[in-house]
């Protein structure tokens, strides 16, 4: 079917860590599809910059709902034309164009094996959404989630990880800093390296579910592959700048 086109304004609009931003819209009415946000959590939307032909894809951080609201984690480009927008003049009540759902990186339901989830930066949000639905759907399979970025400035959605630490008694969560300061206490080095130390730990293999910039999918891969994952439990969705 003809993935759909629909117009939604900007609700909220604010800083995510250094250097990403949190972007939340709602969908107008629309005679054919009403104002529901129905998705898979794991999908994509395209956005078109306002006034322009220009489309770039991010990943929703929520979960479907009645309301139309549809939350994404945008991490902003020094280059990037959308992230000049998102920065320096997009304001409340601006219209986008948005294109989908779109994308399969979904969670497996059928899989009975522990779901770990492997996030870059604004990886996390494809994260976020399923975990949510596992908390609206009362999931109960072992699930964890190394969540990194570069410094500890960069960190966001902790406030958001932490509800669903609380909300999901099977959810274990390992923050990772790839350069930290002399303060932080977390895990030092990359999610893909806390996979590795986690998998060396034995138990039953997870199906891990992996997101962020190439580097991260590509030693995802190889640590999951060499800790005894098979290759078809291994699902991955690729960040890239346009």
């Amino acid at each position: 079917a003809p993935v759909p086109e629909r117009g939604a304004r900007v609700t909220e609009i604010a800083p995510a860590g250094a250097g990403a931003i949190r972007l939340v819209l709602q969908y107008e009415d629309d005679p054919q599809h009403g104002r529901a946000a129905e998705f898979i959590p794991g999908q994509f939307m395209e956005l078109t910059l306002p006034g322009t032909s220009i489309t770039r894809a991010y990943s929703l951080a929520n979960t479907p709902n009645w309301d139309g609201t549809l939350e994404f984690l945008i991490r902003l480009h020094p280059q990037g034309v959308f992230s000049r927008y998102l920065k320096d003049s997009a304001k409340i009540d601006d219209l986008l164009l948005i294109k989908g759902p779109q994308g399969s990186f979904t969670a497996d339901e059928s899989s009975s094996s522990p779901r770990w989830f492997v996030a870059g930066g604004t990886g996390v949000a494809p994260m976020l959404s399923m975990l949510r639905q596992m908390v609206e759907f009362g999931v109960t399979q072992e699930a964890r989630l190394f969540f990194g970025v570069n410094t500890e400035e960069e960190l966001f959605a902790t406030d958001a990880v932490e509800e669903l630490s609380t909300s999901l008694p099977c959810l274990s969560v390992t923050f990772c800093v790839w350069k930290p300061g002399p303060n932080w206490t977390g895990f030092a080095g990359t999610p893909a390296e806390a996979l590795a130390a986690a998998l060396g730990n034995g138990g039953a293999r997870p199906d891990i579910y992996v997101c962020g910039p190439p580097a991260l999918i590509e030693a995802t891969e190889a640590i999951a592959l060499a800790g005894g994952v098979s290759h078809d439990r291994i699902f991955s969705e690729q960040f890239s700048p346009a």
